[in-house]
């Protein structure tokens, strides 16, 4: 049978849980309370939990001088309260949870245990994540959804590739991945937020273009884990027709072992990987020349205004794009956006080009204008004219 308690964290950052083994269980500064806060910003009789038919808890503010809080917005009155919502008395902050009463009962703290001190602050704590139960009802529910950009080849602007991504669309969290993210960081969850949005954004390439060759990307805390490999196995077997590019950051990598036996697993799935976000930070050259991947995707940082760069700039890309070439790898530029930098991509070599100006990331029924026969309209014509422009 399921009980109640309060989670609180200690002055070092400790998980703390205080059983609600009575109600109504008050809360406030008074040393009577089930919950003693001694803080200025508490009130003497400050909040009362009692419970409440269906199984849920009510939460009363009993006319507090400085406001009780639910998920840190102020209560008038009355609410019911769930498992998981985050409670402010005052700015003392606690986590509502519910557990087996078996392991309530063995973390009852002593009698002189139930009186925190708290120091004063000017606003409400931030300890707890509001947002964590709608996240992990998304996580479990699977409830993301897919994008896939195109990637095409500079010689005529047709589709070689697509970029598998992620999107939120839980109500209540961020749709951007970057905002998911950003939650998932907060919680420690990055690594099962990844693997959501490439099981979704697989499920969904592999019934619009189940022969084409997918990227995917993959965060760097999971890169080289038993879990990441077992991961991209399944998504081997639930595509087996497609094409598999795993994307590696270019933070993941700090050691050419750990490189060269994740292209050997790879290579066991039939699955090949790139350089991400190639130049961004120390190159990897050594990992290039080393263990030398299929595709090297160049950071968009050297690519936005290329065709503007300084001709040392330029000259730069344009010697990468040839060791690139020299260790058999194909070269793709990330996050062209207007005609001057895929012409100025082009002629550096590149072999293929990704960005708003070839194809922006579409979703849902948006998706199907990226057919088989695809070509990037704006990148047709760049390579006309560099092909009249050979033949003169």
């Amino acid at each position: 049978m399921d009980g109640w308690c309060l989670e609180g964290l200690t002055v070092n950052g400790d998980s703390t849980l205080l059983p609600m083994l009575r109600f109504p269980f008050v809360v406030g500064r008074d040393p009577s309370c089930d919950l003693a806060i001694a803080s200025a910003e508490t009130s003497r009789q400050h909040a009362r939990i009692e419970q409440d038919i269906g199984g849920l808890l009510r939460l009363t503010d009993l006319n507090s001088g400085n406001g009780t809080f639910v998920n840190r917005a102020p209560i008038h009155g009355s609410v019911l309260i769930r498992d998981g919502d985050v409670l402010h008395f005052g700015v003392t902050e606690y986590r509502l949870r519910r557990m087996d009463e078996r392991l309530l009962a063995l973390a009852a703290p002593p009698e002189d245990m139930k009186t925190v001190i708290v120091g004063r602050s000017p606003a409400l704590s931030e300890h707890f994540v509001v947002e964590e139960r709608a996240f992990d009802q998304m996580l479990r529910a699977r409830n993301v959804a897919a994008a896939l950009q195109p990637i095409v080849r500079v010689t005529d602007g047709r589709l070689r590739a697509f970029e598998v991504l992620g999107r939120g669309r839980a109500e209540g969290l961020p749709d951007s991945p970057m905002g998911l993210f950003g939650l998932a960081m907060r919680l420690g969850r990055e690594v099962e937020l990844s693997e959501a949005f490439r099981w979704a954004g697989l499920t969904t390439a592999a019934a619009l273009a189940p022969e084409a060759t997918l990227f995917v990307n993959a965060h760097p805390k999971e890169m080289f884990q038993e879990a990441f490999y077992r991961s991209i196995a399944l998504l081997r077997a639930m595509v087996p027709t497609a094409s598999l590019v795993v994307e590696v950051h270019e933070s993941a990598v700090t050691q050419i072992a750990d490189v060269r036996a994740m292209a050997d697993r790879l290579a066991g799935y039939g699955v090949q990987f790139a350089y991400d976000d190639f130049g961004a930070g120390q190159g990897r050259l050594l990992e290039l020349a080393e263990v030398p991947p299929h595709f090297v995707k160049f950071d968009m940082g050297l690519i936005r205004g290329l065709d503007r760069a300084s001709p040392k700039k330029q000259q730069l890309v344009a010697q990468l794009v040839n060791i690139v070439h020299d260790v058999g790898s194909t070269a793709l530029a990330e996050g062209v956006e207007t005609r001057d930098e895929a012409a100025c991509c082009a002629q550096m070599h590149f072999d293929l080009i990704q960005g708003y100006w070839t194809g922006r990331p579409a979703s849902g029924d948006d998706i199907r204008q990226y057919h088989p026969h695809y070509v990037a309209p704006g990148m047709a014509a760049v390579s006309a004219v560099l092909r009249d422009r050979r033949i003169a």
